[in-house]
């Protein structure tokens, strides 16, 4: 029998090895910088197999990162009363995620970004290009004023999940999801729309 040669037809493995080539791609290049293309050809497989698999490369990204939820599905809810309480609904929205089932696999992300240089490499993309960027497309703001809103925004939202989740330092730990938004949204509100000029960095 003469072995077949070639790319690696559809099979069982081939959505696992498409994923696999995914998450280096990714990881090495960034979500912007890596394509499907890219992907494929690590994968041994023809690149309209990937579209036949994941469909687009965001989804492709967030199968690749286990993802729980899909950021593009849920965001809209966080702008559905306008730009003026942004802050407070997107900390709503993602402690309703993290206190539901998903919650498990995103801790277990976070744990794993924390310890991995490699899954914090892949989570930093999560967060800026199926989140953020995202968030702050919805608003009318400066684009060289975006990335230090981006940054400043990570590390409030990410101090949030690591005191509450991680670390579970009280009373935070336990506070009703309402109460923390209403806590900690107005803070997330001034990163994303408030005056930045005088926390901008020196030059």
């Amino acid at each position: 029998m003469v072995r077949r040669t070639g790319r690696r037809p559809g099979n069982p493995d081939t959505r696992e090895a498409i994923r696999t080539a995914a998450r280096q791609i990714f990881g090495e290049r960034g979500f912007d910088q890596a394509s499907i293309r890219a992907i494929a050809t690590a994968a041994g497989v023809d690149p309209a197999l990937v579209h036949h698999y994941f469909g687009t490369k965001d989804k492709l990204f967030l199968a690749a990162m286990d993802a729980p939820v899909d950021p593009g599905e849920l965001l809209p809810q966080a702008f559905a009363g306008g730009p003026d309480q942004v802050g407070e609904r997107l900390v709503r929205l993602v402690l309703g995620v993290w206190d539901s089932p998903a919650g498990v696999a995103a801790l277990a992300l976070l744990r794993s970004a924390l310890s991995n240089d490699w899954t914090a490499r892949l989570m930093r993309e999560f967060v800026t290009t199926q989140i953020l960027r995202r968030v702050l497309s919805q608003l009318e703001l400066d684009p060289a004023e975006v990335p230090l809103r981006m940054s400043l925004t990570v590390s409030q939202m990410a101090g949030l999940l690591v005191t509450r989740y991680v670390l579970r330092l009280e009373p935070l730990a336990s506070m009703a999801p309402e109460a923390v938004a209403t806590a900690v949204g107005p803070t997330i509100q001034r990163y994303l729309t408030g005056e930045v000029t005088a926390m901008a960095p020196d030059r």
